[in-house]
């Protein structure tokens, strides 16, 4: 009956969503709209996946939604040229590397499929349309900002030992959210207020490849190993990480180090999937980004419908995101931060989780 529940409640979330979006299912010819999303392992992609089928359904569309394994591109590839083949009259693409899909994308464009690029942009090509995601930097400028103010840098003597994390270097948005926190940290870095003991702090020496929990938490022990953090060893005050797959491993390690509630490091994250949150609640993380997933995907749906009524969909920056071949008209969602003093009205009150996803 719970999960019966639950079903219904999320069904109405999405009409209402879907509602207030102003939508009506009579404003939407019958199309086949194909949505490309890397993998199924992370919680973040299953939701979006499933918030865009469901407001797109509801529009009266055909919906062709496909996972690519655990980040394969070449399943991703196959996966998208059926959709081309399949009759698809837009692609909606959340790449996994946006600059591995080249020949598909050259082959929608020889057909006049429009390509909107989610959440990742897709690089160095010219048949992308437009870009939906969220403001990126800003996610990064939030956890800067976070850190900055939990260890009160602007007052406090320091110094404060500081470790980097960002996540798949083939993915473009980690120049936004490294760079974002970046913008806030580096002058407490510059100044020697924070300290990188490691010395691993240009985006390339922190990122992680497939945004991969285990390499996480092997990069962690390895610090934790290589500096001597821990409890009773050397200080390790906070731990920057651009989201909660990455932010799990790292736990996981600091938890393995003798790290408790007491005293573990701020720890940032971003997504609030379910296990981070749980980690929030327990201590064991500080801060998770929240994305409305409901919100990207409603917008998704708008643009989709515009595209395919000849209409120019609406866009709010048309400066800031150039994949190599241009700059791609880009639609930005508004991010905020969830920490354990808010999340119930950021996630629960919302319908976004149940109190039982949660405990």
């Amino acid at each position: 009956m719970r999960k019966l529940f639950s079903v219904v409640v999320a069904g109405l979330l999405v009409f209402v969503l879907f509602a207030c979006a102003g939508f009506s299912g009579a404003a939407f010819a019958a199309a086949k709209v194909g949505i490309s999303m890397p993998t199924q392992s992370l919680q973040r992609w299953n939701q979006d996946g499933a918030n865009m089928k469901a407001m797109f359904e509801a529009a009266g569309y055909e919906v062709d939604l496909q996972y690519a394994g655990e980040n394969e591109v070449p399943v991703q590839l196959a996966q998208i040229e059926n959709m081309i083949n399949g009759g698809s009259k837009v692609l909606i693409i959340a790449a996994i590397d946006g600059r591995a899909l080249a020949t598909a994308l050259e082959d929608a464009k020889a057909q006049g499929i429009p390509i909107v690029a989610y959440d990742r942009l897709l690089m160095d090509t010219d048949a992308v349309s437009y870009y939906a995601t969220f403001d990126n930097f800003k996610v990064g400028t939030l956890q800067g900002e976070f850190i900055r103010d939990q260890l009160k840098l602007d007052t406090e003597a320091g110094p404060f030992n500081i470790e980097l994390f960002t996540g798949d270097p083939g993915d473009n948005n980690i120049n936004f959210f490294f760079g974002g926190a970046i913008s806030i940290l580096q002058p407490y870095i510059d100044s020697g207020k924070l300290v990188v003991k490691s010395g691993q702090a240009t985006r390339d020496q922190v990122a992680t490849l497939g945004w991969s929990t285990p390499r996480a938490q092997e990069r962690m022990e390895n610090l934790i190993t290589a500096n001597g953090y821990g409890p009773d060893g050397t200080p390790l005050h906070v731990v920057y990480s651009s989201n909660d797959s990455l932010a799990n491993g790292i736990t996981n390690a600091l938890v393995g180090a003798g790290y408790t509630a007491e005293n573990f490091p701020i720890l940032t994250g971003q997504d609030c999937d379910v296990t981070s949150m749980k980690n929030i609640l327990a201590g064991t993380q500080s801060m998770s980004i929240f994305k409305d997933t409901r919100t990207l995907a409603a917008q998704v749906v708008k643009m989709v419908d515009a595209i395919l009524k000849g209409e120019q969909p609406e866009v709010n920056d048309t400066t800031t995101y150039d994949n190599g071949s241009g700059i791609i008209p880009s639609f930005l969602c508004d991010p905020v931060f969830a920490t354990i003093d808010n999340y119930r009205e950021l996630l629960i009150d919302s319908g976004y989780y149940t109190e039982d996803q949660l405990r």
